[in-house]
């Protein structure tokens, strides 16, 4: 999107410039003391987030000639959080306040969203790996465990799971508000999916216990196997990702932390 498109939608009194992310598509807008975040084609589902302060508060929406949609957020203050910060109790809080929410979870599916199986994920990892990888006999030995696992994976409540929840999306505003942002990927799932990916990339283990306590579930057999599970499945589809944009160094590290995922299954 040209920058030009927005001085022409906000006017020549406000100042523009990229603010940032990968896709290259969110602006930073300023005017004297008021300052917007701009975004192309968000997340249909932001008004909600908003609503339910999980996301900076949503300005306005309006929709251009060629289809695309503009949202404008209150600009905040604030900073990514730290890795040794997702031990934070708020983190935990505003985890579960996600996963219970029922406002999100009626938005996306009526926006079309389908409950996400673990057969799928397998499917999918099967479908997207390289010839080069799929010959490796640490994926071949990972996949056998997928596969293997997967009667045990059943689990009846789906919530909305973010499904990255890396710390750079955490961010703890000036006034200590914590917000989660970036959230094309959200899908109704297990929660299994974001708590695993949290406890096992952020939190020592002998801390789990107290972290679910916070979060308020209980740390069963059934949700040490299903979490263990998902993040088999995740670290495989990031060695696929980092193979193919041809970044060695984040693959081979990859590669070991799935060396010793598998060692402990």
């Amino acid at each position: 999107m040209k920058v030009k498109w927005l001085e022409h939608l906000l006017g020549d009194e406000w100042e523009i410039s990229p603010a940032g992310g990968q896709t290259g598509e969110a602006y930073s807008a300023i005017n004297q003391d008021k300052r917007l975040f701009l975004k192309r084609n968000s997340s249909p589902f932001l008004a909600v987030l908003s609503a339910e302060g999980i996301v900076p508060k949503l300005v306005w929406t309006r929709r251009l000639e060629n289809g695309d949609v503009i949202t404008a957020q209150h600009w905040v203050s604030s900073r990514e959080l730290k890795p040794s910060d997702m031990n934070m109790e708020s983190v935990a809080k505003l985890l579960k306040k996600i996963h219970h929410s029922k406002e999100l979870l009626d938005m996306l599916t009526r926006l079309g969203k389908e409950p996400l199986d673990p057969k799928m994920i397998l499917d999918d990892i099967q479908s997207q790996l390289s010839p080069e990888l799929f010959q490796l006999e640490l994926i071949q030995n990972a996949l056998q465990y997928l596969k293997r696992e997967l009667p045990n994976m059943h689990y009846r409540e789906k919530v909305v799971c973010h499904c990255d929840l890396n710390h750079n999306n955490w961010l703890l505003s000036n006034e200590d508000e914590l917000f989660l942002i970036d959230w094309d990927g959200a899908m109704i799932a297990d929660p299994a999916i974001d708590i695993g990916m949290l406890l096992y990339w952020y939190i020592p283990k002998d801390e789990w216990k107290a972290w679910l306590d916070t979060y308020g579930l209980p740390l069963t057999d059934s949700l040490k196997q299903r979490m263990h599970w998902y993040v088999i499945a995740q670290t495989i589809l990031s060695i696929h990702w980092y193979t193919q944009k041809n970044i060695e160094k984040e693959s081979s590290s990859w590669l070991q932390y799935l060396k010793g995922l598998l060692s402990n299954s």
